[in-house]
């Protein structure tokens, strides 16, 4: 590290990115005093652990950001590791698509819904959930004890009738006045008390209401209410009480191994144990367990949507009364306390929170095991029905996507090892073919593939320059996503670059999944139930995938869907009709009524209204 770089850095609080000599950032760290921090790193006399060692071998640059507190700093930090996710921090696996349940309590008549964002926008949210399946089975619970709206009508209570969820008793129908605005947002505030823990001011909140309505006599809503409260003590049945104290908790612990680890959050609300998530981390491989847990309070607190009362630790963990105040801040209206109990109900909780996160530990990895196990399976079968001289490490797949040749797109992913590194995708805008001409469309996006590959060749000669990993490897296999055609000008791309040798090329065709191969006339045909065949769907699946996403994204931009859906009774089959016969936008606006009126299922009035809409 030039020393002028180190000299200039300030003795106040802030945080630190050191960069690699690409100028990514490659770890973040917080400090009360930044120069002597960072120095401490390079300091020749100091005797660094492994990770600290190979971090400083790896750094080219550092900047840091000064701020005020190292409170200040404690979140600034957390948010640059979100952003930059560096290799040498440790970091929660996938946090950037943790699910939440959304109640949208800034609507007149909330709706519950799932998302990936945390937003102020005045809603609630609660999570994180590790998976989209739990936050559905939990939407579907909640549904039946609190029929909430799921339609976009506008809520005038004046509509004639209802949908048939509120004939199959899924929703309280607002739209059609069966309920007030107060009494729907009263049901919405019990829901968010029940996703809180809070039950009891539920129960008894609807058992007076129940009494009430059984005592005007209006028997049908005291039987509804008699059905959801039924509902809500099934689902409490199973919400073990584990303390006397009335005290919100979370409960943390964790298990690792060699090479990740899991963390254990059990949700107390109560004393009562209403629910629990497991976290990977990533990172964690030359991390002590203080880091470790230290680590997961911080970046699981500033996504966690509620803080309790308090939060009970296996260990103690540096910067405690730091992160404390920050949890108090981010929850005034309670007092946060960090506690690592020694003995009695606390102490036996974190102990059982470790076993289920030992559990669960073994059981993930047992799962990474087998998903491994198929992988070198797939391969190696995939090698054998191939004839290669090795295992096919690395798989690229090609599909082109467009709609009836307009915005055509392509699309390039790499899989490696048997599963997909995203990191490597890249997609394509097809410039050179006009209109539907998929065999076109393939060989253009081959040859940009491969001229990337020659460059790239070229680059890597010249001092400085890293190898790019997306273009400037060569693939073991190439999969084309269709038959002979799309087969044979790939092929004559290959040879174009002498790669006829080097780059074994297969196409795969979906009527009968068949595989067509250079050179041979009858197609290879694998057995339904091989892990070589499931391999090569999926990665036909996804480069169709891939590819269709940037050919929507091409139309969404051109307007061209966007315009024509507008249009009161152009559905998709007469979208598609229109754009067969006039290609695009352009073509429709150019063509007369009499035209437009030869397309089947256009109207003449239909027709005046197209061009009307589309001038």
């Amino acid at each position: 590290m030039p020393k002028p770089v180190l000299e200039g850095i300030p003795a106040k609080p802030g945080c630190y990115l050191m960069k690699d000599e690409h100028g990514k950032v490659i770890y973040v760290g917080k400090a009360v005093n930044l120069r002597s921090r960072v120095r401490s790193y390079f300091h020749e006399s100091g005797s660094p652990d492994r990770k600290t060692a190979e971090l400083v071998a790896r750094v080219a640059d550092v900047e840091w950001i000064v701020v005020a507190s190292e409170l200040e700093a404690l979140i600034l930090e957390m948010n640059l590791i979100k952003r930059h996710r560096p290799k040498y921090n440790i970091r929660l696996k996938d946090d950037k698509r943790y699910p939440y349940v959304r109640v949208h309590w800034a609507d007149p008549f909330p709706k519950v819904t799932m998302t990936r964002q945390v937003v102020g926008d005045g809603s609630r949210y609660y999570g994180p959930y590790t998976s989209v399946w739990a936050v559905h089975q939990t939407l579907d619970v909640l549904r039946r004890i609190f029929p909430y709206l799921t339609c976009d009508r506008v809520i005038t209570g004046q509509d004639l009738r209802a949908c048939l969820y509120h004939d199959i008793k899924l929703c309280l129908a607002p739209c059609i006045g069966a309920v007030d605005q107060t009494g729907y947002r009263e049901m919405i505030s019990d829901l968010c008390g029940f996703l809180e823990g809070r039950t009891e001011p539920v129960i008894q909140r609807l058992q007076a209401e129940m009494t009430r309505a059984s005592g005007s006599m209006e028997y049908e809503r005291a039987a509804a209410i008699r059905d959801q409260l039924t509902a809500i003590d099934r689902v409490i049945e199973g919400q073990k009480v584990v303390s006397r104290e009335n005290i919100d908790s979370d409960v943390i612990a964790f298990a690792r191994d060699d090479r990740s680890a899991c963390v254990q959050v059990f949700f107390v609300r109560g004393g009562k144990l209403i629910g629990r998530e497991y976290f990977v981390l990533e990172g964690t491989r030359q991390a002590g367990d203080e880091e470790v847990v230290r680590a997961f309070v911080k970046q699981f607190y500033a996504s966690s949507s509620t803080v309790p009362q308090r939060v009970l630790l296996p260990l103690e963990i540096e910067e405690a009364a730091i992160i404390e105040a920050w949890l108090n801040r981010r929850s005034p209206q309670h007092k946060v306390k960090i506690s690592v109990p020694r003995k009695g109900v606390k102490r036996e909780l974190v102990e059982m929170a470790a076993e289920n996160a030992a559990e669960t530990l073994s059981m993930l990895r047992a799962r990474w095991e087998a998903d491994r196990s198929k992988h070198v399976q797939a391969l190696a079968e995939l090698q054998a029905a191939l004839q290669l001289g090795e295992p096919p490490v690395r798989i690229e797949g090609y599909d082109i996507s467009n709609l009836q040749g307009t915005a055509a797109a392509g699309s390039m992913v790499v899989f490696e090892n048997g599963a997909p590194s995203k990191a490597l995708y890249r997609k394509y805008t097809i410039k050179s073919v006009r209109g539907q001409d998929d065999f076109a469309s393939m060989e253009e996006l081959m040859h940009r593939r491969f001229r990337r590959w020659k460059a790239a060749q070229e680059d890597s000669q010249r001092p400085g320059i890293k190898l790019d990993r997306a273009f400037g490897l060569l693939p073991d296999l190439v999969l084309v996503d269709g038959g002979k055609g799309q087969l044979g000008r790939a092929v004559a791309v290959l040879n174009s670059f002498g790669l006829e040798n080097q780059v074994r090329i297969v196409g795969l065709a979906k009527r009968h999944e068949e595989l067509f191969l250079p050179g041979r006339t009858d197609p290879l045909i694998l057995d339904r139930r091989s892990q070589a065949l499931f391999l090569v769907q999926r990665i036909r699946d996804e480069a169709h995938r891939f590819a269709l996403s940037h050919n929507r994204t091409q139309r969404k931009q051109r307007g061209l869907a966007s315009q024509l859906d507008a249009i009161e009774g152009i559905g998709p089959a007469r979208r598609k009709a229109l754009l067969k016969a006039f290609g695009d936008l352009d073509g429709i606006r150019q063509a007369d009524i009499g035209e437009l009126t030869s397309i089947p299922g256009i109207s003449r009035q239909l027709a005046e209204r197209v061009k009307a809409e589309i001038a």
